[in-house]
């Protein structure tokens, strides 16, 4: 069931759902915007041109109010917003539709799990043949609640819980089960 601005509002007057900072205005019907932070990171050019899974992909990272992204670019970023569901709702990211028609493509995965807390880390890509020009504290998309049929049996607690900032890939952290 998604959710509604009431029930939204209700849960960040409770603090069973938090999310900061947060004006009044960001909360929409059945959603909530989120707004660009101000940290972007983009990956290290590597030696051999390849990006290896098994190993730390290291990242280039700056603090900056705007950002130039070039056509055919792509950058992380982070929301202005640090959230923390609990462990019974679930969000989803989506990109604003005035901004995928300038070329702008926001993505994150789209899914955040219960009980994930920290700011967002948006994958941005420029598909347009023109730059850019990212300001932070601009709406570039928003959050779906849904709430779950019962409480996660093992809400999220992963690699990423508590990221601050434009966080790059930690796939390398990951392990198979054979």
């Amino acid at each position: 069931m998604i959710l509604s601005d009431k029930t939204l509002l209700k849960m960040i007057e409770e603090r069973t759902l938090i999310i900061e900072p947060l004006d009044r205005k960001q909360i929409q019907p059945a959603s909530i915007d989120i707004r660009l932070g101000n940290t972007f990171s983009i990956v290290e050019d590597s030696p051999t041109g390849i990006i290896n899974l098994e190993k730390e992909i290291q990242y280039k990272t700056i603090t900056s109010d705007t950002y130039i992204l070039l056509p055919n670019q792509f950058v992380l970023a982070t929301t202005m917003e640090y959230i923390n569901l609990p462990n019974n709702v679930t969000a989803f990211v989506e990109g604003r539709s005035s901004l995928g028609r300038m070329g702008l493509f926001i993505q994150n995965a789209g899914w955040v799990d219960p009980g994930f807390e920290g700011q967002i880390t948006l994958e941005l890509f420029n598909a347009n043949r023109c730059a850019i020009e990212l300001k932070a504290g601009r709406r570039v998309g928003q959050l779906v609640f849904a709430k779950m049929d019962d409480t996660a049996l093992n809400p999220y607690n992963g690699k990423y819980q508590g990221q601050k900032g434009a966080t790059g890939s930690r796939v390398f952290l990951d392990y198979e089960i054979e």
